[in-house]
This record gives C-alpha cells, structure tokens and sequence, in this order.
C-alpha cells in the first residue's frame, strides 16, 4: 500500500544562529546539509573503524529482518568484539552469524544509558538511511504500548488489526553521508539503514533543568509533572472502576473531553 509522505524540509547553510532563533522554536524534524563533520565522513570506513575500536566487547541486537521490533523483541541480545561486528555488518551475507546468513546487526548506544524525551540531532557520517517520522500530536493513531508504537510494519501495516493508523501524518526524509536530522522531543521515528552506515546521536534537554528528575542524569525519565499526572490518572481510574459499567463508561469519556478541553493545544499543527 502506498503511503502519502509528508517531505522533511532540508535546508543548506543553516548558521547555528539561524537554528537556534528561527528553526528549532519551530519544533519540527529538519534536514541540515552541507554542515562541516570534519574528516568523519571519508574518514570512518569499516577498516579504520575495526582498527579504532579494537577488541571491545559490545552488547548489540541480532534479528532476522531490519524492522526491529522493541515490543515483542523479534530479536536477541548477543555479545561481538566491536571490530567483529562492523566486519559482519557490512557483509550482506554472513558466514559466521547467530541466526542467519543474512542476519541485521543493530549497536544501540557505546554508552550506558540510551536517553528518550530529549532533543536529538541524527549525524549520518556514513551510509544512508530512510526515516519516517510522526508527530506526537498522532499519538492516538500510533497504537503505543508505553513509548513504542505496535505497528511494526509501517509500509504495510495490518489494517484490520491498527485501523486508525492510516489517520497518522507520516513525515519522510533519507538521509546520506553528512547529512544532520533534528528530531524535536516526543516525535516517533522509525530508522532504516539503506546501507551498513555510521550514525551519531546528540541528545539534549528542551526544557528547563527543573522539569526533570534530578537524578535523571540521561533523560530516559518522563518530565516530572508527566509523571504525576500519569500518577494521578491511575489512582483517578482505580477510584472509577468502583463504579458500574454504564456509570464508570460515562464519567471516562467526560474526564476525556475534560483533559482535551483543558489540555490540548490549539497553537501547533
């Protein structure tokens, strides 16, 4: 099924004065090209990345197919020297592997911590991926469970199983060797790699320090006014579940149209 696409805008010559006053307020995914990465990008091939990172034991994720699937874990955690792996994800068929010849290799992070409800440039250094990206304004269509949406195949999702995913606007963009995508907080994203490539994350907090968990050095915690809201909600449905059937369905849609009255933002698109 083909999907309408929404272009990510991509821009050339962006100074870091005209991101920070004009583009990022905008809070929307934007391409920026034509950054100087320094020598990166020639620089990082799968000889001198082997080289570089040496013997170093990583933890990756191993799967039969590209699209990863984080809530049913369509994959297993294996453990490869770091110049083993790159050696093996460049390779389209493998002779040594943990599933299959042609098995998908996936290194999260080189840190510890992987970090969520921040602000992110995706550096592609090397290779190319595709990116879609959906706004946190369709998260109603997106079929989460906790932050992760249930719709793996987003290409050609089922349907009859996730029917309102159609509504989602899909934003789009493919990134190549150089390129730099912003990635606003909140926004979902599902990353393929088109080619064995390099690319590096920079997260950063949006909001002030105060908004978050002190001992949430990396992020990976929900704002703390999110999560005594999320708090309150649950005692809030614990206490309706007293109620009958009819009268707990009535007083949950009006609490609804009570929190889209008094929380939805009318300014964004």
């Amino acid at each position: 099924m083909a999907w309408q696409s929404i272009p990510v805008a991509r821009l050339e010559g962006v100074s870091q004065e005209q991101f920070t006053q004009q583009l990022y307020p905008q809070r929307k995914p934007l391409v920026l090209e034509g950054i100087d990465l320094g020598a990166c990008t020639s620089k990082w091939t799968v000889d001198y990345l082997s080289q570089v990172g040496g013997k170093k034991e990583v933890k990756i994720h191993v799967a039969a197919v590209a699209q990863m699937d984080f809530i049913s874990k369509n994959f297993v955690y294996r453990t490869l020297p770091f110049d083993k792996l790159v050696q093996r994800a460049a390779e389209e068929k493998h002779e040594e592997f943990f599933i299959s010849e042609d098995e998908k290799y996936y290194l999260r992070s080189l840190g510890e911590d992987p970090r969520k409800v921040m602000d992110n440039f995706l550096i592609q250094v090397t290779g190319k991926k595709r990116v879609v990206l959906f706004s946190p304004r369709d998260a109603q269509y997106l079929y989460l469970s906790g932050t992760k949406s249930e719709v793996l195949n987003i290409d050609n999702p089922d349907l009859a199983k996730y029917p309102l995913f159609c509504k989602a606007r899909r934003y789009e963009c493919s990134l190549k060797a150089g390129d730099v995508l912003f990635i606003p907080a909140l926004w979902f994203h599902n990353v393929i790699s088109e080619e064995f490539g390099v690319g590096v994350n920079v997260f950063w907090k949006h909001l002030p320090s105060e908004c978050y968990d002190k001992t949430d050095t990396y992020g990976n915690k929900d704002p703390t006014a999110a999560s005594r809201a999320a708090q309150i909600l649950d005692r809030a449905l614990k206490t309706l579940s007293e109620l009958p059937e009819e009268y707990r369905d009535f007083y949950a849609r009006r609490m609804v149209l009570h929190i889209q009255d008094k929380a939805y933002s009318k300014n964004f698109e």
